[in-house]
């Protein structure tokens, strides 16, 4: 991924705080107003894009990879290109060959969405801090 401004961006990388929600930061669109899509589309594609990714889940694990912190980055281009940046619980995981194409399969449904290419990474490795409240109290880890 660039370090590109003129797009935008749902930065995941770091861990929620403790107690707090897990949030997207977009990148500010030019000061000018420009940008391929318009904010409301952008929100709207947003919400479906986590809604999406909520839908995959690590079948030995009882929860969705966006609360187990699993997704990195996600960077949607102007052209509508999405670009998933992810990791795995451990680089051994018996979906490794498989959880990237569910991801992929998951977010190009979105409208808007034109074409997704998902980035598998183990810099930074996952750890459990990266999980949301939520997935903790899924899996009991209070």
């Amino acid at each position: 991924m660039t370090d590109r401004t003129d797009r935008d961006v749902i930065d995941l990388s770091a861990p929620a705080a403790p107690a707090a929600p897990v949030t997207e930061e977009r990148a500010a669109k030019p000061a000018d107003g420009t940008g391929a899509i318009p904010a409301g589309e952008l929100a709207r594609i947003t919400d479906d894009i986590v809604t999406a990714l909520k839908s995959v889940y690590d079948p030995e694990i009882p929860v969705d990879i966006y609360e187990l912190g699993l997704i990195y980055k996600v960077d949607l281009e102007d052209d509508r290109t999405l670009k998933v940046q992810m990791s795995l619980t451990a680089p051994g995981c018996p979906v490794a060959g498989e959880m990237p194409g569910w991801v992929q399969d998951a977010v190009e449904k979105v409208d808007g969405v034109e074409k997704a290419l998902v980035d598998l990474t183990f810099d930074p490795p996952w750890t459990p801090d990266r999980m949301s409240d939520e997935a903790r109290l899924a899996l009991n880890m209070f």
